[in-house]
This record gives C-alpha cells, sequence and structure tokens, in this order.
C-alpha cells in the first residue's frame, strides 16, 4: 500500500500533539519528586544545628525551611535543591558550608516536605524571592552566597539576576527545561506545551556577582556541553569546574568536589590579585 507524504506529515502531527499534551498534563509529575512529610516531623542531623521555620508568602501557601547554624558564622549559603524528595534528606548537604563557618537557608518548594500551595513557575520563584528578602533583612547581601543544585540552578539563578548576592555557584545547571525536554523528544515543541519557564541561560545574562559553576565530567541527565555552554554566557565573570568521572547525582562523592568548593570560599575571603595582562602573553602571537 502506498503511503502519500501528507499522511505521513498527518501522522506525525498527531503523535506529535499528542506526547505534547502528555508533557502539558503531566508535566508536574515529570518536573517534581516531591517527599511529603507530617507536620509533625521533626529534623534532626548529625553535626548541624538546625532550626526550623515556617512562613506564609501569599494567602493558603506556607513555605517551610531549615536555617542550619554555625558559632560564628562568615555569611550565609542560600540553598537551592534540586526536584526529589524533601529537605529531610537534602538537609545533610548543608555540612558542606557549615564546615567553612557558614550558616546555611535551605527551603521545601510548594508540596515539598511541609511547604503547601500550588506549583507554578511564578509561585516557586516569588517563594524564593519572599524568604530570600527575610534573610536580608538580617544579613547584608556581601554575605550571601546563592546555590543553586540540578533543578534548583535556574531559581538561583534568577536569585543572583534580581538581587546582589556576593556569589552564585551552580551545581550540575540546566540550561532550561525546555532544552531538558528537547535532548529526549528533539521532534516536539515543547515551548509551547511548558508551564515552567526555568532559563537559567537568560538569568545568567543580568548576573553581576562572580559565578561558579560545578559539573561532573560523566553526568548523562544533564551532558557537561550545559555546564560549558552557561559558563560561556559571561565568560570574563565565570569559573567552570568539571569534575572527572562525577555524574548528575555523585558530585558531592568526589574529593575534588570538595577541594572546589574550598577555593571558592578561600578566595571569598581573600580574592585573587588582579593579574596586570601586560605583563602576560596574552597579546602575543605565536607565528610571528
Amino acid at each position: 500500500m502506498k503511503v502519500d507524504f501528507y499522511t505521513i506529515l498527518a501522522v506525525f502531527s498527531v503523535v506529535t500533539l499528542a506526547i505534547g499534551l502528555v508533557i502539558y498534563f503531566f508535566q508536574q509529575k515529570f518536573f517534581f519528586h516531591p517527599e511529603k512529610l507530617p507536620p509533625d516531623f521533626k529534623f534532626a542531623y548529625d553535626h548541624l544545628n538546625a532550626e526550623e521555620r515556617t512562613v506564609e508568602t501569599e494567602a493558603n501557601v506556607n513555605i517551610n525551611f531549615l536555617h542550619f547554624k554555625t558559632e560564628h558564622p562568615k555569611g550565609i549559603v542560600f540553598y537551592l535543591k534540586g526536584n526529589t524528595k524533601s529537605i529531610k534528606g537534602w538537609g545533610k548537604f548543608a555540612i558542606d558550608f557549615t564546615r567553612l563557618s557558614y550558616d546555611v537557608i535551605m527551603l521545601d518548594y510548594r508540596g515539598f516536605g511541609k511547604s503547601t500551595g500550588k506549583r507554578t513557575s511564578e509561585g516557586l520563584k516569588h517563594d524564593i524571592q519572599f524568604i530570600y528578602d527575610l534573610v536580608k533583612e538580617h544579613v547584608a547581601e556581601e554575605h550571601l552566597i546563592v546555590y543553586g543544585r540540578s533543578l534548583g540552578s535556574p531559581f538561583a539563578a534568577m536569585l543572583a539576576a534580581r538581587n546582589n548576592p556576593r556569589l552564585l555557584i551552580l551545581n550540575s545547571p540546566i540550561y532550561s527545561i525546555s532544552r531538558s525536554i528537547r535532548r529526549y523528544l528533539p521532534f516536539v515543541p515543547a515551548k509551547y506545551f511548558v508551564n515552567f519557564y526555568l532559563p537559567t541561560y537568560k538569568y545568567l545574562q543580568s548576573v553581576r556577582c562572580p559565578i561558579k559553576i560545578i559539573h561532573g565530567s560523566d553526568d548523562k541527565l544533564v551532558p557537561v556541553k550545559t555546564a560549558i555552554e552557561l559558563s560561556e554566557i559571561q565568560p570574563d565573570n565565570t569559573r567552570l569546574y568539571i569534575i572527572l568521572k562525577a555524574g548528575h547525582i555523585d558530585v558531592h562523592k568526589f574529593k575534588e568536589y570538595h577541594r572546589v568548593l574550598d577555593e571558592i570560599f578561600e578566595d571569598i575571603e581573600e580574592p585573587e590579585k588582579e593579574i596586570d595582562f601586560q605583563n602576560t602573553s596574552l597579546n602575543i602571537n605565536h607565528r610571528n
């Protein structure tokens, strides 16, 4: 049986539309994998001092967050986690910063942990800015560091673009939600079906503070070329650290990751001196 071009085109269009509608109606399940916690759940961590707070960011929306405290904090790391579970488990990563004498603020997005409210792109951004503003009431921004991991990276980049923190750190960042979908479904015009507008790349264009990007070389979920592309948006203001052999969720299991954090935070305390590029090989033409 002969199948003409228009029949193939019609079938392709129907299949594409069907997949697009599945993405549209089930995107919450695709992008977010929350763990709910009962209201009376008690957070407890070895070697960490955590204070729990819940604030109402708008009507019927309550955001739960933890403040991990150190004795003599040098500043605060505003930590935006990935898209899985809750701060019950993510809280353990606060030790990477408390050991460096930095407090950590870590929140649960709407529908995660004890946080409530319907998740929307603008709603999530509003909550994150709301908590950041609360922190700013007590700590000057020159002592605030924004850290985003995986799906937390566009939120972190957004904060850095709209505010003036001391530093932005992105760990295994995504480029955008639409780009992530196109990687697996290149024929689907994702931007027409996705409600969550989270363009890390666009926010980075407006970031004024130094940017540090950490990415595993063997990341299969978000390829390392994503981090390279993001680092090229503001190359003079960005430092890229590639953790060899690390994947997407195990970067913290590599000693090099912790060495990188040490280097980043040492630079905060004692910034590298300016290089006099006139006394370097920067402008030498090797062909002469």
